[in-house]
């Protein structure tokens, strides 16, 4: 069939807005390859080697494999604990008792463990164990009995403290099991332990949170408890496997800690409760729940670390060195705002 004249200048409109159509649609494929997430995690990870190859000016020993080294041996504790924090922000709650699991966590490895040869295997877990239940206490109590996170889990923590207070009469006895001190100070093929285990670590906590239905029944119920609940989600349930498996990674935070130093002290944990908040939160999860990556927390607690260290070697007293991180830590979290981003798209365009 010919077509006429009119019905080629008919055809030809049509075909320019299917090629304008077609070409959209390829241009929002890409740009939906870049989500918000994964431009946090990208940001985190450059401000962080940013910081780090700047950080040759203050003093050459820093910058340097040496000093990357150290940087992830200290960066793996609060890699740990945030990831069990992580995990409660997600349902929109507050873990405030991980620095007394840590130390619990330390205080029952060296006193149980290091006293007893041969055993770890067997002891390690049941530390954790022990350690989950008092999580799960946590969340039985915000379930349960409606209190807030953040009262409830500020009262686990105090009690459990008190405990450990009253368990060592002051004073940790015991040392460092071998196998922890392995991990800690160990090599394989030429690599530190450690470093093979934050890799592990990540690949399995990034798995748990963003690619298990647990993960994702901790994100729902985040987002919004009541439709969740509706959708067949054991609300309750889930909320106290999240508070156990916060607890249980704090412990085991504790226990990588006595490896580390080779004891266990009673403040032990005490550093550890804002960084593994602000971890969290610089990484790009939302503080109310219902959105997160892990991957993005790792950046979030390197990046922490490597400020602390870097902050640390320019002699700065530690009252300067407080208000220095909490000024850069809100400087980043208005950087790694979704708002931010889609700001300078725009300007961009």
């Amino acid at each position: 069939m010919i077509e006429t004249p009119l019905q080629q200048d008919q055809a030809m409109p049509t075909a320019d807005v299917n090629r304008h159509q077609t070409a959209a649609a390829a241009d929002n494929r890409g740009t939906a390859k870049w989500r918000p997430e994964t431009i946090t995690t990208l940001s985190v990870f450059a401000i962080s080697l940013l910081l780090l190859l700047c950080s040759r000016f203050v003093s050459p020993a820093l910058g340097s494999w040496d000093h990357l080294n150290t940087i992830m041996m200290l960066a793996s504790f609060l890699i740990v604990v945030a990831f069990g924090q992580g995990i409660v922000i997600l349902t929109g709650g507050l873990d405030l008792s991980a620095p007394a699991l840590i130390t619990l966590g330390g205080v029952l490895t060296t006193t149980w463990i290091g006293a007893a040869e041969g055993s770890s295997e067997l002891l390690i877990p049941a530390v954790l164990l022990i350690c989950a239940a008092i999580g799960g206490i946590s969340g039985l109590g915000v379930v349960l009995l409606r209190i807030p996170p953040f009262i409830m889990t500020m009262a686990t923590g105090i009690i459990t403290a008190s405990a450990a207070l009253g368990y060592t009469s002051g004073t940790p006895r015991g040392a460092a099991p071998p196998l922890l001190v392995e991990l800690m100070k160990g090599e394989l093929v030429g690599l530190p332990l450690i470093l093979l285990f934050v890799l592990l670590f990540a690949i399995a906590g990034s798995a748990v949170q963003s690619r298990t239905s647990f993960g994702r029944r901790l994100t729902a119920i985040g987002a919004n408890p009541a439709a969740a609940r509706v959708a067949g989600i054991p609300v309750g349930l889930s909320t106290v496997a999240a508070y156990m498996t916060s607890a249980g990674a704090a412990a085991f935070a504790g226990m990588m800690l006595v490896g580390y130093a080779n004891g266990a002290t009673l403040r032990m944990g005490d550093d550890y409760l804002l960084p593994s908040i602000a971890a969290v939160v610089v990484g790009g999860s939302s503080i109310l729940g219902g959105s997160g990556s892990f991957v993005a927390t790792i950046g979030g607690a390197i990046l922490l670390t490597t400020l602390s260290t870097v902050i640390a070697a320019l002699g700065i007293p530690q009252g300067w060195r407080t208000v220095i991180e909490g000024s850069i830590i809100l400087i980043a979290l208005l950087l790694l705002r979704e708002n931010t981003f889609a700001w300078l798209k725009r300007r961009a365009r």
